[in-house]
C-alpha cells in the first residue's frame, strides 16, 4: 500500500478534476482523507482504488546483461540456421524478457549477435549458443 499522501490540488490534479469535486468526494466519504490543519492529505493508493486504478507495484532492481557474440567462419546458411534456432528458443516459454539482434557479414563469414536481457534468459540462451559450436569450445 503506498504510503504517499497528495494535498487536494495534487488530487485533483491527477484524477483530472477541479479541487472543489475532490473536496465534495471527501466529504460524501467517498475519498479517504486525512485532515491535517487545516489542509487534507490524500494517499495515492486511495485515490488510486476511488480512480480504478490498479495498485502501482514499487520498482525492485533488476539486472540486465548485453552480450555481443562474434562467431566468424560462418556461412549465410549456417548463419541463418543459427539464428533461427535462437529465434525459435525465444519463442519458448519464460523468454519474453530477452532481446536478439544479428548482423551477418557475408564477405567476412561472421555472425555477430547481440543479446540483452535477464542474466539467467541470457546464460541460457548463451549455453544453446554453444551447441552450435563443431568441437565444443564455443567456436563453429
Amino acid at each position: 500500500m503506498s504510503r504517499e499522501l497528495l494535498s487536494v490540488e495534487d488530487t485533483a490534479t491527477y484524477l483530472k478534476l477541479h479541487p472543489k469535486t475532490v473536496l465534495r468526494f471527501i466529504r460524501e466519504g467517498r475519498l479517504p482523507a486525512t485532515k491535517v490543519g487545516r489542509a487534507y492529505r490524500i494517499s495515492r493508493s486511495d485515490i488510486n482504488s476511488l480512480a480504478g486504478r490498479p495498485e502501482e507495484e514499487p520498482e525492485t532492481p533488476f539486472a540486465r546483461v548485453t552480450s555481443i557474440v562474434d562467431i566468424a567462419n560462418v556461412s549465410l546458411d549456417e548463419g541463418q540456421r543459427i539464428v533461427s534456432s535462437l529465434q525459435a528458443a525465444l519463442n519458448g516459454p519464460a523468454r519474453h524478457d530477452i532481446q536478439l539482434q544479428t548482423a551477418h557479414d557475408v564477405e567476412q563469414h561472421l555472425l555477430k549477435l547481440i543479446i540483452i536481457g535477464a542474466p539467467d534468459n541470457a546464460g541460457a540462451l548463451l549455453s544453446l549458443l554453444s551447441k552450435f559450436s563443431k568441437d565444443g569450445s564455443g567456436q563453429p
